[in-house]
């Protein structure tokens, strides 16, 4: 009967920390090798004060030419987002934006990916 209980407390203890590391591998973001194209590009990314679901990421165009950019939204127990395409020329500064399904978690990172 004792080694049921240990046998029982491990498998749980096992999957407390598995889906723990699951959960906090979700919420950093993935770091990418900057690219040619983000090169004098300079964006953040945040959550909306007032709703965990709303993802937003923020550029600013500091080369001679026009880019565009989108945000990639990290939510948690829902499927991840992208915000629209956004364009700016030299000089120019935009925002993109998603928002997580209402039974995610909420949002783990707001990235981007600039073309």
């Amino acid at each position: 009967m004792n080694r049921r209980k240990n046998v029982v407390a491990a498998g749980l203890a096992a999957t407390v920390s598995a889906l723990a590391l699951t959960l906090a591998g979700a919420a950093v973001p993935a770091q990418a090798a900057p690219s040619a194209a983000a090169a004098g590009v300079d964006c953040d990314g945040w959550v909306h004060n007032n709703n965990p679901d709303h993802g937003i990421a923020g550029c600013s165009n500091n080369t001679d030419r026009t880019v565009t950019f989108r945000a990639e939204i990290v939510c948690g127990w829902a499927p991840d987002v992208s915000g629209q395409w956004v364009t700016l020329a030299p000089g120019q500064y935009g925002e993109s934006s998603g928002v997580c399904a209402i039974y995610s978690s909420g949002v783990g990172s707001v990235g981007w990916t600039i073309q």
